[in-house]
């Protein structure tokens, strides 16, 4: 008999949430570009060793369970999974370039995936330009977060270039056999058990720690004073979504935003919020929509320890992207100054207590989403922005180079964008997800980043 495991409240959320037009999942596009020796047949036999005999690692032997109370996974055994189901062999049409790329996996996203199987795909993409091919992989975001979904890429991607016959990433999970021959400094401490009394010193602490978030949250919802849920104005992404989606990427080299931050004294990913708010303002001002106050930014925080296996472990930030400063160095020292703040105003707590703090403030959300009046009341923020940390070193996948890794990421009724960014060894990748009909022209979103960037550059060498 099938193994029954237990599935977090936060993880069935998203389960709850899904629906025809917003679908759960969190997916990565990687372009790799083939090995020198190749041969003609690299890809085709590729594809045909993954389907032989195939060994599924946790969570992608994971079914979905229902009956009462909290959805459960139940554990599969190789042969009861139709990896022709799950892995798809697909080609681009001529020229095979980026804009051709872009419209497959934007068709690709927009789909839910069948709760009859595991609930992921893995899309091999070839006919790109040059030697170049690409990797497609949706997960369900009950199934694991973008930090976890990352943390099993980089088990599964070799620092060398050497190694073949490598598994792919449903063979590793969380559990397989790590390929990266990267050396790991060991697992963090064990959490402390939940048997001990709630009403210890440690829990009356954090207790008082989340309460002390959560009121100064509040505050600042009555007030108006600094970044907090439904304090934004609304704009054209706070709006119903329907089913199709678009995706786009930017890449830039990483030393582009390590030189701005060590410059200004802000931090990568203050650079990289704001780019985004110089894009948000020049796309907006060309619609005559830009709102006189600042557009805020919805941002997952990683609060995962080294070790844990795949699920969600995240809580959030609110943060202006400030839309309403034309200077962009003046948008970058406002965007510092409230993003620390937020970092420091969150809980130090534990895991159980910090999953209490993510599920208060973030009830108000939920309760929108579930009734439903996402996108028919004001949006908690006007998009999503995400940061992941990357892998630090080149990477391979049978020989075959890591030329980018673009995270495609959900979208919510009320919030029709997300940016995810993820840092490499030498990049910056991001990738952008719009609702097809709520934002039109995301690809210029994609391009104004790039021209925010450069603006802080430019502003830097004038002022020095």
């Amino acid at each position: 008999m099938n193994q029954i495991i237990a599935m977090s409240p936060l993880d069935a959320v998203w389960l709850i949430q899904e629906s025809a037009e917003t679908p759960m999942h969190v997916a990565s596009l990687q372009v790799f570009e083939k090995p020198a020796d190749a041969p003609s047949t690299y890809l085709r036999d590729l594809v045909a060793r993954w389907r032989t005999g195939p060994r599924f690692a946790a969570p992608f032997n994971y079914r979905l369970r229902g009956g009462i109370g909290l959805p459960r996974w139940q554990v599969l055994a190789d042969d009861q999974i139709d990896i022709d189901y799950h892995l798809r062999h697909t080609a681009l049409p001529a020229p095979g370039g980026e804009r051709e790329l872009g419209a497959v996996v934007s068709r690709l996203h927009s789909t839910r995936l069948h709760r009859r199987y595991p609930l992921w795909e893995c899309h091999l993409i070839e006919g790109l330009h040059g030697d170049h091919w690409a990797l497609y992989t949706k997960v369900h975001h009950s199934l694991m977060d973008g930090m976890a979904a990352l943390r099993i890429a980089s088990r599964c991607l070799s620092t060398s270039p050497e190694d073949r016959e490598m598994l792919p990433i449903w063979s590793i999970g969380t559990d397989g056999p790590d390929q990266s021959r990267v050396r790991h400094s060991g697992r963090a401490p064990v959490a402390k058990s939940p048997s001990e009394p709630s009403a210890s010193p440690r829990a009356i602490g954090a207790t008082r720690e989340v309460a002390g978030s959560l009121a100064r949250t509040a505050v600042r919802s009555l007030t108006g004073h600094g970044a907090a849920p439904f304090r934004n104005p609304t704009t054209a992404f706070n709006t119903r979504l329907s089913t199709p989606r678009r995706v786009a990427t930017q890449q830039y080299e990483l030393d582009r935003l390590r030189s701005v931050a060590e410059m200004t004294g802000a931090s990568r990913n203050d650079v990289f919020l704001a780019t985004c708010g110089a894009a948000m303002r020049r796309y907006l001002l060309e619609q005559d929509q830009l709102p006189e106050r600042s557009l805020t930014a919805l941002i997952p925080a990683a609060v995962r320890r080294s070790g844990a296996g795949s699920g969600n472990s995240i809580t959030f930030m609110f943060t202006p992207l400030g839309t309403d400063v034309a200077d962009p160095l003046d948008r970058l020292a406002a965007i510092a100054a409230a993003s620390g703040q937020s970092k420091r105003e969150l809980p130090r707590v534990g895991p159980r207590a910090m999953g209490a703090y993510t599920g208060l403030l973030m009830a108000p959300s939920l309760a929108q989403t579930l009734l439903p009046l996402g996108g028919r009341t004001p949006a908690p923020a006007n998009l999503v922005l995400s940061n992941v940390p990357g892998m630090p070193q080149p990477r391979y996948l049978d020989g075959s180079s890591l030329k980018a890794f673009y995270p495609v990421s959900v979208l919510l009724h009320g919030q029709a964008l997300n940016i995810t960014a993820v840092g490499g060894a030498s990049t910056f990748d991001i990738g952008f997800t719009g609702g097809r009909d709520s934002v039109p022209h995301l690809q210029r979103i994609a391009v104004y980043c790039g021209e925010g960037l450069c603006e802080l550059e430019d502003a830097i060498a004038a002022r020095r």
